[in-house]
C-alpha cells in the first residue's frame, strides 16, 4: 500500500519528466486526501521577477490511488470532480469484475484468480486517463 510520501515521489518523477518541456520550475502546489489515495494539483513556481507564478497549459492533476499504485494524469478540459467520480466508478466495477471471478472459481471448484491484472505491471512513468 502506498504512502501519501510515495505518492509524492511518483508525482514529481512525472513533473521532472516534463521540466525540460517548459522554462519554468515546477512543484506540488496542493495534496487532497481521497477515500481511495490523493490528488495532486501542481504548476509553475512563483515568478521572482513579475510577482506572478506563469500559467501551464495541460497541467491537470494527478490521481494517486494507494491500494495499487496507480498514477493517473488527468484532463485539463474535464472537471476534476467528475474525473474523480469516473474513476471510483472505476474502482467498483474492478472490484465487481475480482468478486464475479473468484465466485466462478469457488463454483467450479478451482482457485480465485484475479479478473485484472495488477496496475503497478505497467511500465514505470505511464500514466492513465480515466474512463
Amino acid at each position: 500500500m502506498l504512502t501519501e510520501e510515495g505518492a509524492r515521489r511518483l508525482v514529481l518523477a512525472e513533473i521532472d519528466d516534463l521540466r525540460g518541456c517548459v522554462e519554468y520550475d515546477l512543484q506540488i502546489l496542493r495534496v487532497e486526501a481521497l477515500p481511495f489515495g490523493w490528488i495532486f494539483h501542481w504548476g509553475a513556481v512563483w515568478d521572482g521577477q513579475s510577482g506572478q507564478r506563469p500559467r501551464l497549459g495541460g497541467n491537470g492533476p494527478f490521481l494517486v490511488d494507494r491500494e495499487n499504485e496507480r498514477l493517473i494524469r488527468t484532463a485539463t478540459g474535464v472537471p476534476v470532480a467528475r474525473q474523480i467520480a469516473d474513476y471510483e466508478r472505476r474502482l467498483r466495477r474492478e472490484a465487481h469484475a475480482r468478486n464475479l471471478a473468484a465466485k466462478q472459481a469457488v463454483q467450479q471448484g478451482g482457485t480465485a484468480t484475479p479478473a485484472i491484472g495488477p496496475a503497478h505491471a505497467r511500465p514505470s512513468g505511464a500514466s492513465e486517463r480515466p474512463e
